[in-house]
C-alpha cells in the first residue's frame, strides 16, 4: 500500500542521512535502569525466605511478570 511505501522510503532516506534507527544499544542491559533495582536486596531476601514471587510482586507494587523478568535477568544468572 501507499503508506507502506512511504514508510520504507522515509526509513531509507533517514538511513542514508546517517540517522541511527531503533532502540538505543544497551538500554536495558544496565541494572540501574530497572525500577526494581533499588529493591534488589529486599527481593533476594524474600526469595530466600520462601515467599512466593506473586506476593513479592505485590509488596514491590509491580506486575508479577515484571518481577519475574527482573529475577531471571539479574538474580538467577549470578
Amino acid at each position: 500500500s501507499d503508506v507502506y511505501k512511504r514508510q520504507k522510503e522515509a526509513l531509507a532516506r533517514k538511513k542514508a542521512e546517517g540517522v541511527v534507527l531503533g532502540r538505543p544499544v544497551g538500554r536495558k542491559t544496565d541494572e540501574s535502569k530497572y525500577k526494581l533495582y533499588p529493591k534488589k536486596n529486599l527481593i533476594a531476601e524474600l526469595l530466600k525466605e520462601g515467599i512466593s514471587r506473586r506476593k513479592i510482586a505485590k509488596i514491590c507494587k509491580v506486575d508479577r511478570n515484571t518481577l519475574c523478568r527482573f529475577i531471571n535477568t539479574f538474580l538467577l544468572e549470578k
